[in-house]
């Protein structure tokens, strides 16, 4: 392809990666088997250089049948809602599209913040629930949202793709808030108020709501939770698939996508905290889910307004079911060894089709070598192989990948846990603290619109002080790689969560000073609230640099085929966190508490009484723990672009070698 064995060894290597990288583009490389390759790894001169050629070349054979036929190309090629080719793709796709799915994107996060910080107020004062419960359902609530995301990203790579994913699952979320709004607004949904004032919620002698009353909320509640796991994991997939991977300008084009993306959950979230909390104080519960439902549905019509501008690429079969042939194929051949004289080759389809729809070859690699035997072809395997037996090796690197993926996404589970508990637990901090900017009263459920704000802030000013500074310091075209970034935020996440519990002791130690021990939903005056504004705007510039970070990384290193199964990791990771955050304070409550000699836990329910700053501080040591983790995990991962062109720099050594 680039002269074999002719190949000048004196080229610098950074020439080599710049071409690759074009023909990798282009979608033009093909994967060749060079005649000496024909004969089997055992008249080789030893085991381990067979092992390295078989990584190199693969036999190829016109036999296999596919479920797709003849095979696909790279998963690069756009198409209409239609499945067909776009002729001109000058009149699709770009920031255009971009904008009608930025606003559902913008819709959806107003909704999930919306509950996620109305829900916990909603099930106490009008649903009669305990703060510990209703925070807990809540956590609940958030994490099945997220964790099933996995099911979106399945149906959108496996068959529907990623427009009729959101399609639908958009219209099952606004199903759910229609609900939520009806249980806010009528009666016969919630339990008497009558003779219900403050003193009777802190005793807990308000009428609880009856068990129906509560399944009927939870139904709702879950169904909401059920239409965002649609929508998650496809959204930002579906609005990167909008820009020309073979445009010169993609990696710049995609960078800002992200960032421009996350700009818009901000907004979605700063409205949810400031907005609907006033629609919610000026017009009741009722009006305030309303609000979220109105503008999900404006959202939707915006979406489907916007059908004939958007690129589709095509759902390229079940990625469950490719992987479980390729562990089902490993486990069968697991005795295999790599030199057996019956051994025709690693498998992969000829030229450049791939057998996978939507997705491009994927060059071998030399990790997870137990995996290769469910590509191993034997001359047993006869010329129409079961792929329960045989695998093409892109099949097998889409599982390595995702593997390979895992650690990384893994390591901002503390950091959901972490955004997690701050949504809740700080809240009840805010209730002891004056919340007054001079005349103006907010609103304790506004506090969260501080990190939104912090957020917004870091990214309008992202491109105009942070790339420029820290290029200079790194070399890095965008100011840190992908990676660097999910690192700098994990990093600031832990000096967040250290700050809440200097400023918790402190504040703590001030209640009780001051005779406000009992009074914990009394609000101290001369101590105000915005001092939490320093944890809050640390872990918004923590989230900014992970979240848009880890979903631009797992866009970029997924495999083709399953892009959106990629980005459902980031939101099983957040899902993930909200778990982990309920099981903690269930644990710490369980560890902490002391019936018989009347000690309160940690987290009890009068916060001038409980131990908030040590929760604290143990948040921050399995903070640190994790942090570590992720620096053995990133220094570890090689990109997919590194891996393919060492793996094409090593076929020309053993071309130049064997000439």
């Amino acid at each position: 392809m680039f002269g074999g064995s002719k190949l000048e060894k004196s080229i610098d290597r950074r020439v080599f990666k710049f071409i690759f990288r074009e023909i990798r583009d282009m979608g033009s490389r093909e994967i060749k088997s060079p005649e000496d390759m024909l004969e089997t790894p055992a008249s080789l001169e030893e085991d381990g250089r067979s092992r390295k050629k078989l990584g190199m070349f693969f036999i190829e054979s016109d036999n296999r049948r596919t479920a797709f036929g003849r095979g696909y190309t790279g998963g690069t090629t756009p198409v209409d809602i239609h499945g067909k080719p776009i002729a001109d793709l000058s009149k699709t796709g770009g920031w255009i599209a971009a904008l009608f799915i930025f606003g559902n994107e913008m819709a959806e996060r107003m909704a999930y913040f919306g509950l996620s910080v109305n829900m916990v107020a909603f099930m106490f004062y009008v649903m009669h629930r305990p703060f510990s419960s209703s925070s807990n359902a809540v956590n609940n609530f958030l994490g099945i949202s997220q964790v099933s995301s996995v099911l979106g990203g399945f149906l959108a790579d496996a068959y529907l793709g990623r427009y009729w994913t959101i399609a639908i699952f958009t219209t099952i979320y606004l199903a759910g808030l229609i609900g939520i709004t009806l249980c806010a607004s009528m009666k016969i949904f919630v339990p008497n108020q009558d003779q219900c004032d403050q003193l009777s919620l802190l005793l807990g002698s308000c009428e609880p709501a009856k068990p129906w009353q509560m399944l009927y909320l939870y139904v709702v509640l879950y169904l909401t939770a059920f239409g965002a796991a649609g929508i998650r994991p496809c959204v930002s997939s579906f609005g990167a698939d909008q820009f020309d991977e073979r445009s010169k300008d993609y990696k710049t084009l995609l960078d800002r996508f992200f960032n421009f993306f996350y700009l818009c959950v901000t907004i979605g979230a700063i409205v949810a905290f400031t907005l609907v909390v006033y629609i919610q104080i000026e017009r009741g519960w009722g009006a305030a889910f309303g609000s979220l439902a109105i503008a999900m549905g404006v959202s939707n019509m915006l979406f489907f307004a916007g059908t004939p501008l958007y690129r589709h690429r095509l759902p390229g079969g079940s990625p469950l079911t490719r992987v479980a042939q390729v562990l089902v194929a490993a486990f069968k051949k697991q005795h295999v060894p790599f030199t057996r004289s019956e051994l025709v080759g690693l498998y992969e389809l000829p030229g450049r089709h791939s057998a996978i729809k939507g997705s491009g070859k994927i060059p071998h690699t030399d990790d997870f070598r137990c995996l290769d035997k469910a590509a191993l072809q034997l001359k047993e395997d006869g010329g129409n192989p079961s792929p329960w037996r045989l695998c093409t090796v892109t099949q097998v690197e889409e599982v390595k990948i995702l593997i390979k993926l895992i650690p990384i996404p893994a390591c901002t589970i503390m950091l959901n846990v972490i955004l997690t508990e701050f949504i809740t637990l700080s809240i009840q901090q805010a209730y002891t603290l004056n919340t007054h900017i001079g005349k103006l009263k907010l609103p304790v459920t506004c506090m969260p619109v501080f990190p939104g704000l912090s957020i917004f802030l870091i990214l309008c000013l992202y491109y105009s002080v942070f790339v420029p500074v820290s290029r200079r310091i790194t070399g890095h075209p965008h100011g840190a790689s992908q990676l660097q970034r999910v690192g700098i935020g994990l990093f600031i996440s832990i000096l967040s969560v250290a700050w809440g519990g200097v400023f918790e002791r402190f504040r703590r130690g001030y209640a009780i000073k001051h005779g406000y021990e009992f009074s914990f939903l009394t609000p101290m005056p001369d101590l105000s609230a915005y001092w939490l504004l320093i944890q809050y705007c640390l872990i918004g510039i923590a989230e900014v640099f992970s979240i848009v970070g880890l979903l631009e990384f797992l866009y970029e290193e997924a495999p083709d085929a399953m892009k959106s199964i990629g980005s459902a990791y980031a939101a099983i990771a957040g899902g993930l966190g909200c778990f982990a955050a309920s099981i903690i304070n269930s644990i710490v409550k369980s560890v902490t508490r002391n019936p018989e000699n009347k000690q309160q836990s940690w987290l009890s329910q009068n916060i001038n009484n409980a131990k908030f700053d040590y929760f604290y501080w143990l948040l921050t040591v399995l903070s640190i723990i994790n942090f570590c983790f992720f620096l053995y995990s990133a220094h570890r991962y090689k990109y997919r672009t590194e891996q393919t062109f060492e793996a094409w720099e090593t076929k020309q050594n053993i071309l130049a070698e064997d000439s």
